[in-house]
């Protein structure tokens, strides 16, 4: 009997040995960085340190300046506030050689790479057109390709856009559209469809065929401007739906967008009474970005506004007011103040305020820091 008993006592002793050695694993299974990751995230935080407060601030700025050529004047916005981005429109768009040379020299105004965006949704929304020395596909609206449903097709749409935006140094499209089209929104054929699941399909399609040929995708406008008939470039929309009315259909999008790593999404300058009790714009809402974007719906990437020269935000706020609370509410990135330099002493003066901490700052630029190095080196 102890002969039996000897071997069965080795072999139990040798798999609970087995067994405690697998468990005790000094490779965490909760992370899933490589030492590689590791060492890039201290080498972003160590350059994020290394960096001005005025640096840092400038980078959350994203600008435009509708000239085509680089005069002083852009000369000095770009020196002055070292902006993170900038955003191209037709009229800085006039022939091949003068528009890559414009880029080029955008770029080279800082050792940081610069996001350099573009709106190019297709349809009547398409900044880039052919010009002299370069030829442009044509980009039916959103909502021909939406009314397809066809998978294939999203996919490549978004890999001609990615191409052509490649061949003038464009590396950010201000697309896909994730508003569900409602009757008379003044969005009309930019939207996919009147379906969130047709819209969240063809959009996230759209966004992996430029994500595929390295232009990072801006899904927009949280939290939904599908079913606004006010244009928030002339007055600031309302939103009457109920949060569960938003979960259940402008919202299906943008959560699954989330679910798919979306990187940056746009905040719309839209009031919605239920989530907020009151006006306040999304784009300013802590409510909105934090509370709901952020903690309920785990949300963690990079937060852009929609155009802050916008009469939405212009007409209803001091220009202390509207930067104070959109970083506070959760903002990462600004588009378009309406006077860059104006809009970056502010920033500093509510710094030195205490309005605004430096830890807010420092978090975003982090995000912003992370996603170029990530897409842009």
């Amino acid at each position: 009997m102890k002969k039996v008993l000897i071997p069965i006592l080795c072999c139990t002793i040798i798999l609970a040995f087995l067994i405690f050695s697998k468990n005790s694993s000094p490779v965490s299974q909760n992370n899933p960085q490589t030492p590689k990751e590791d060492k890039l995230e201290e080498e972003i935080k160590d350059q994020l340190n290394n960096l001005t407060l005025e640096e840092k601030i400038g980078q959350m700025f994203f600008i435009a300046y509708r000239k085509p050529t680089m005069d002083a004047e852009l000369t000095n916005i770009l020196n002055t506030i070292k902006p993170g981005g900038f955003i191209l429109f037709s009229e800085n768009i006039t022939n091949f050689e003068n528009t890559t040379n414009l880029v080029h020299q955008i770029k080279q105004s800082n050792s940081i790479p610069l996001f350099i965006g573009i709106d190019q949704e297709g349809g009547k929304v398409a900044r880039l057109k052919t010009i002299p020395g370069l030829e442009v596909h044509e980009i039916e609206p959103m909502q021909n390709i939406g009314a397809t449903n066809d998978l294939n097709l999203a996919y490549t749409t978004g890999v001609t856009i990615a191409q052509d935006l490649q061949k003038i140094g464009v590396n950010l499209d201000f697309a896909p559209v994730l508003d569900v089209y409602q009757k008379a929104s003044f969005l009309e054929t930019r939207c996919f469809s009147d379906n969130p699941t047709i819209v969240n399909n063809m959009g996230l399609k759209v966004a992996e065929g430029l994500i595929a040929n390295n232009i990072i995708p801006v899904f927009k406008h949280f939290p939904g401007h599908g079913n606004t008939q006010t244009n928030s470039h002339d007055a600031l929309p309302v939103v009457e739906k109920t949060k569960e009315e938003l979960l259940n259909n402008d919202l299906i999008p943008f959560m699954n967008a989330i679910k798919n790593d979306a990187q940056i999404i746009m905040i719309g300058h839209l009031a919605v009474p239920s989530l907020t009790n009151d006006s306040t714009p999304a784009s300013l809402s802590k409510t909105i970005i934090t509370d709901l974007l952020r903690k309920e719906l785990g949300y963690q990437n990079i937060v852009i506004t929609d155009a802050l020269n916008m009469k939405a935000i212009t007409d209803n706020y001091s220009n202390d007011e509207i930067y104070e609370m959109a970083i506070n509410a959760g903002v990462d990135l600004l588009l378009m103040p309406e006077d860059p330099l104006t809009a970056f002493n502010t920033i500093k003066k509510l710094i030195n305020e205490g309005k605004i901490s430096e830890e807010e700052i420092n978090n975003s630029v982090l995000k912003i820091l992370k996603l170029k190095a990530k897409y842009l080196n």
